[in-house]
């Protein structure tokens, strides 16, 4: 892939790599609101850990594939001779503690889907229905996690969920606009 050459003005840590730039510019921050999509978010930030998100952005493709399109039902379905078959797979993070968690977590996901209602409802009551927007001044004012990612990661341990520390829960909170980060300079913080 080719450095992408825009000039504007961005969060550093996308750097220049085009699929870590469009994720910058097309997603990070924004509010979702859609299930499945807050699904797959939820299971990538869990892949993440200890690896680079660009590590899983160059991934997610196939994530997307082998976790039947992060269809929550389905994959709630996996067995071990699923896990075997990921485990294998090396277009994907191949550690099984955390592909066991995942299929895990679709079960802990559509328990408090049914208890709760729509996944999306439940996790935005977090923030009371609207994105926390901090406008930092530099990277080094971000936090890695808040009282709220300390309260979100609680919620979601009691509800089975596993990889969901309070780090990686702030991490999903920007991921999905539940709180928006964008630096001052960065030209996202204006738009």
């Amino acid at each position: 892939m080719q450095e992408h050459n825009d000039t504007r003005e961005r969060c550093a840590w996308c750097g220049t790599d085009p699929l870590y730039v469009a994720y910058h510019d097309e997603q990070w921050g924004v509010p979702a609101d859609d299930d499945r999509h807050l699904f797959e978010m939820l299971i990538l930030e869990g892949q993440q850990a200890g690896l680079s998100w660009l590590t899983i952005l160059k991934k997610r493709e196939a994530f997307r594939e082998v976790f039947d399109g992060f269809d929550p039902e389905r994959v709630a379905g996996f067995g071990e001779p699923d896990i075997e078959r990921l485990m294998q797979d090396r277009r994907i993070v191949r550690n099984r503690a955390k592909l066991t968690a995942a299929v895990g977590n679709a079960r802990a996901f559509q328990h408090l889907r049914e208890r709760h209602g729509r996944f999306s409802d439940w996790l935005w009551s977090f923030v009371d229905g609207e994105p926390v927007i901090n406008r930092p001044a530099s990277e080094a004012d971000i936090p890695a996690e808040t009282p709220t990612s300390r309260e979100l990661s609680k919620a979601l341990r009691a509800a089975g969920f596993r990889f969901v520390g309070p780090t990686i829960c702030y991490a999903y909170m920007q991921a999905v606009g539940l709180v928006d980060d964008h630096v001052t300079r960065c030209f996202r913080a204006c738009s």
